[in-house]
């Protein structure tokens, strides 16, 4: 393959963020390159991004390809100015630019500096756990030495505010006996938030019980004995922590309202937030409109006023030879976003013709689907189909979801009927638990002659297989959970 054909490859796998990093990398390095502004007035641009379907006209010609521009070998000051005047840049040197003229973009509204906020309207900064324990070291530890061995301790703790390193490793490091260390572990354990520098999850739990001074024996039994909490086995628990039903409802209600990881509390994850490459929604006839988001798109401009005055200033062969391949570069990597956008739009609009069901009734009429009927119906490879859908997400009415989720296997019907989406035969064995009673937690068996009663052939195994999956304990796990909260 080509180095071009491999960047077009390459180009249909990123997601909307690191499409923009990689156009960042190529404009840093292409001096023909540059980024485009969004100007609100100017341009033109065509509001409609948009496939109709399932009703409407299936509009394919709203994403044709853009002008040619006339090889670059032959490029000179003229052309270059005949294709500024034919591409509507009026000699500007903004000849060719991806997403400023895309029947998809809708531009952004144009604003200067003065639309940013001021010092005094940002956001503080949060304090970091770390910061807010440095604090309480700082007023708490008077003595310099224990100070020292706290500010070790504090450099083992993890995210979640568990100290993860061994205390005879610490002592082995700091020169001191490991008894010289555990008088300070105990003051950063009564440090806020309750339950940090914790070595376990029973420990943690214990640190926040005893700031609400209800570490009691009782208590302690049942920390002691978690895993019996987590299998529900109230008999056992009862006969271990020496209470009856009612105070030990009370002592895991407890156990809940505390948190497992306090150091989230000042750490939190930082979640990426996802944006959607495509965006649907519903016509008033019925159909749906399938569009690229304006926003993921980036704008590139290849300026041409750039190219013909170094050209016209270069002397040598080596020095045009640069030029020439820089403007092939460019103009390559500006076909390759077209058609980048103009594929993930036409794979998007498939999709949803092949599930209209699901976007209509719900998960339950999810169609079974693999990437060859989406590649036969828009005549591309599986493997192109499959780099489209990777890391590419569509906001819909039901929510946002990666393409890849619309991809589900077949289970067959028992009756010789229509086969079943996997996902939809989970989503009926889900609704079916969440029916039922305390008294009559339906086993792995019932499950499957309820669903094959519904047309549905399936095996106990791959009922237990999706059951697990989506972290649903078994029956007897769950009519001992629905006995506890009754």
């Amino acid at each position: 393959m080509t180095p071009q054909l491999q960047q077009a490859i390459k180009m249909l796998q990123l997601s909307n963020l690191e499409l923009a990093d990689y156009v960042d990398a190529e404009i840093e390095q292409n001096p023909l390159l540059e980024r485009g502004e969004a100007d609100g007035d100017e341009g033109g641009a065509v509001n409609g991004a948009d496939h109709e379907i399932n009703g409407a006209a299936h509009d394919a010609a709203s994403a044709a390809p853009p002008a040619e521009a006339p090889p670059a070998s032959d490029f000179s000051t003229e052309a270059v100015e005949t294709w500024d005047a034919t591409r509507g840049g009026e000699g500007d040197g903004a000849a060719d630019s991806f997403a400023d003229n895309q029947p998809w973009r809708v531009r952004n509204g144009g604003g200067d500096n003065d639309d940013f906020p001021g010092l005094d309207q940002a956001a503080a900064r949060p304090r970091t756990l770390r910061e807010h324990l440095l604090e309480q070291i700082g007023a708490d530890l008077p003595d310099l030495t224990d100070r020292v061995i706290a500010a070790y301790l504090l450099d083992q703790l993890d995210e979640t505010g568990y100290l993860r390193g061994d205390l005879r490793e610490a002592a082995a490091r700091l020169g001191c006996e490991p008894a010289r260390i555990e008088p300070v572990l105990a003051r950063l354990q009564e440090l806020d938030p309750p339950g940090v520098f914790a070595r376990d999850l029973p420990e943690c739990l214990a640190l926040q019980l005893r700031d609400r001074n209800r570490l009691d024996p009782a208590m302690r039994a049942l920390l002691d004995n978690l895993p019996l909490l987590a299998s529900r086995n109230i008999s056992a628990l009862l006969r271990l922590c020496q209470v009856d039903a009612e105070d030990l409802a009370g002592m895991i209600g407890e156990i809940k309202s505390l948190d497992p990881r306090p150091g989230l509390a000042f750490d939190p994850p930082q979640a990426q937030p996802i944006v959607p490459d495509i965006l649907m929604r519903a016509q008033p006839d019925g159909g749906w409109i399938i569009e690229l988001n304006a926003e993921t798109l980036p704008r590139v401009l290849v300026n041409n006023r750039y190219y013909a005055k170094i050209s016209r200033a270069t002397r040598s062969k080596s020095e045009r030879d640069y030029l020439t391949d820089r403007l092939q570069s460019a103009n390559w990597l500006i076909k390759s976003l077209h058609q980048r956008a103009t594929t993930i739009l036409k794979v998007a609009t498939e999709i949803v013709e092949q599930q209209d069901g699901f976007f209509r009734q719900g998960v339950q009429s999810l169609r079974p689907l693999i990437l060859r009927d989406i590649a036969d119906a828009i005549g591309m490879h599986e493997s192109t189909v499959s780099r489209v859908t990777t890391n590419k997400y569509i906001a819909t009415p039901r929510g946002l979801f990666e393409l890849k989720y619309f991809f589900t296997s077949a289970i067959a019907a028992s009756r010789g009927g229509e086969a079943h989406s996997a996902e939809a035969v989970r989503f009926r064995i889900r609704h079916l638990i969440d029916r039922e009673s305390a008294d009559s937690t339906l086993s792995d068996e019932r499950i499957v002659e309820l669903l094959q009663a519904d047309g549905v052939d399936i095996a106990r195994r791959t009922v237990a297989k999706y059951r697990e999956a989506m972290r649903i304990p078994s029956s007897v796990q769950r009519r001992r959970e629905k006995l506890m909260t009754i």
